[in-house]
């Protein structure tokens, strides 16, 4: 008897890929659509089978409504997910910085493309952020009223669906028929747009289909994508594939994967469940009887490593070590505490914590800031998003501008202000240079999109630099990129007063 298959939603399309805001109505089911049919249309126009952003452009402003902002937002969100490849973000980094007008910066632009059926199932996976948030605000479980996987204090997860493997699942199962319609070429449809039992599915539309679904053979040990166990010889009869026509049949794909898919093993739930407890380089001050930290790295082949901490109270903590490299980070109900993260990090979530100061190392995709009081984040970060804070500080270094959604208030944005030793190597391994620099240019979005209220920038006189207070070996002395002038003439001005030293909120220097 062949061994069993088992597929699964991939971490980071729902986690990274599916932005913490409502998406426009213009992305819903129908338009997309269109937007395949006009993609496949417009092939020689630079749609098909890549779609370069001036196509996506012109498709997003003049057929979707939607704001060139918002556009390029989706586009370079997508982009990020992709493969790393940091020296080619780095020369992208120094490219765009070296424009010297928007026209430039335009034409710059214009040369990056990406998958068509691969960004279309990204705009799909959208959808999944307008059914978090209508969750939240009903207070319901979707799409079932069973009990959601326990959050990090053993009770439901709470705010985001992005980081629950098992909504993901939900969510595939309830639109694989969608997705799968999405892919299909014109001809494959009928004359209402849906698969019938003759339809067929491209070799090319199972690939891309990769972007969401990877798997593995029962007892392997290893994952791969999609498209490589379809093609696996005990599979091919079950969904339908023809080697003569490098096509599958839609139902028997689709009834194949229905029976395969289950939750991600390295997932959320798996991490919290058999996680193996995380041993911190410092614990400065107070007590882990609280605290609930686990990391799933010791179990996972070929996928990025995930840390949860949740209900550290009253603590300094700091870490730098290959566990976290490339790790996805959630802190959770984190309170009047100090934590370190100094090492390369892919993605952070910060939720519910109060009075707490986060630093970070260099995050290769974004960090998201949601429901937090009075926090400090200090990154240098691609993207940096903030729901539901209110009196939070942001010392940042990013080539994104931060997105300021929903429900802040008082939010202080300020130009990073630190270093440790391996911080520009770090940086260059997940591909971040020191320009562009947009830390003081956000956009808005969402109800407060004309409310430039709640936000200010960090008045230089307010400015004080950060002091890590941990030795380690590296070649980095200063604050990457420098501090913008007016910062930086503050900080003379202040010293050549005889002001106090700027330092750090933690005391001397330790050993990490």
């Amino acid at each position: 008897m062949a061994a069993a298959v088992a597929l699964w939603v991939r971490t980071e399309p729902p986690l990274l890929g599916a932005l913490p805001l409502p998406p426009p109505g213009r992305l819903g089911r129908p338009y997309l659509r269109k937007m395949a049919a006009y993609a496949r249309r417009r092939a020689a126009e630079g749609c098909f089978p890549r779609l370069r952003w001036a196509r996506w452009r012109h498709i997003a402003c003049g057929k979707l409504r939607l704001d060139r902002g918002l556009a390029w937002l989706y586009f370079q969100r997508f982009l990020r997910l992709l493969p790393a490849r940091p020296p080619r973000s780095l020369r992208r980094a120094e490219a765009e910085a070296a424009c010297g007008s928007a026209e430039e910066l335009e034409r710059e632009r214009s040369k990056l493309s990406v998958d068509t059926l691969q960004f279309l199932l990204f705009l799909y996976l959208q959808q999944l952020s307008r059914l978090s948030l209508r969750t939240a605000l009903r207070g319901e479980q979707w799409p079932s009223p069973a009990a959601a996987a326990p959050g990090p204090a053993g009770k439901g997860a709470g705010q985001s669906k992005n980081w629950n493997d098992q909504d993901h699942l939900a969510f595939l199962l309830a639109h694989l028929s969608d997705m799968l319609e999405l892919l299909l070429e014109p001809e494959q449809l009928s004359a209402s747009s849906h698969a019938t039992s003759n339809s067929l599915v491209s070799y090319e539309a199972v690939c891309a289909l990769s972007f969401l679904i990877e798997g593995t053979v029962e007892g392997s040990g290893t994952v791969h994508p999609l498209h490589e166990l379809a093609l696996w010889q005990p599979c091919q009869e079950k969904n339908g594939y023809s080697k003569s026509n490098n096509a599958f049949s839609f139902p028997k794909l689709e009834s194949w994967l229905r029976s395969c898919l289950t939750t991600n093993p390295f997932g959320m739930t798996a991490c919290l469940r058999s996680g193996k407890k995380l041993a911190w380089a410092q614990q400065v001050e107070g007590t882990s009887r609280r605290a609930k930290i686990a990391c799933n790295a010791p179990v996972v082949p070929e996928v990025f490593p995930m840390v949860i901490m949740s209900q550290v109270y009253k603590q300094t903590l700091a870490k730098s070590s290959d566990t976290l490299v490339g790790a996805h980070i959630r802190i959770h109900r984190c309170n009047e505490s100090f934590i370190y993260l100094l090492s390369p990090l892919r993605a952070v979530t910060i939720e519910k914590c109060r009075n707490s100061t986060f630093v970070l190392g260099p995050v290769q995709v974004s960090v998201h800031v949601h429901s937090c009081d009075n926090v400090k984040v200090i990154a240098v970060c691609y993207s940096l998003s903030l729901s539901s804070t209110t009196g939070c500080t942001f010392h940042i270094l990013t080539p994104t501008q931060p997105l300021i959604l929903a429900g802040n208030q008082a939010v202080s944005l300020a130009p990073f202000h630190t270093h440790y030793p391996m911080l520009e190597d770090h940086m260059a391994q997940v591909g971040l240079a020191t320009l562009p620099n947009y830390w003081d240019s956000p956009m808005l979005l969402g109800k407060e999109s004309s409310d430039t209220s709640v936000f200010r920038l960090l008045p230089p006189s307010d400015f004080y630099t950060f002091v890590i207070p941990f030795e380690m070996e590296g070649d980095t002395t200063e604050t990457p990129g420098g501090l913008p002038h007016a910062y930086q003439k503050a900080l003379s001005q202040r010293e050549q007063k005889g002001s106090e030293e700027a330092v750090s909120d933690a005391g001397g220097k330790q050993v990490l």
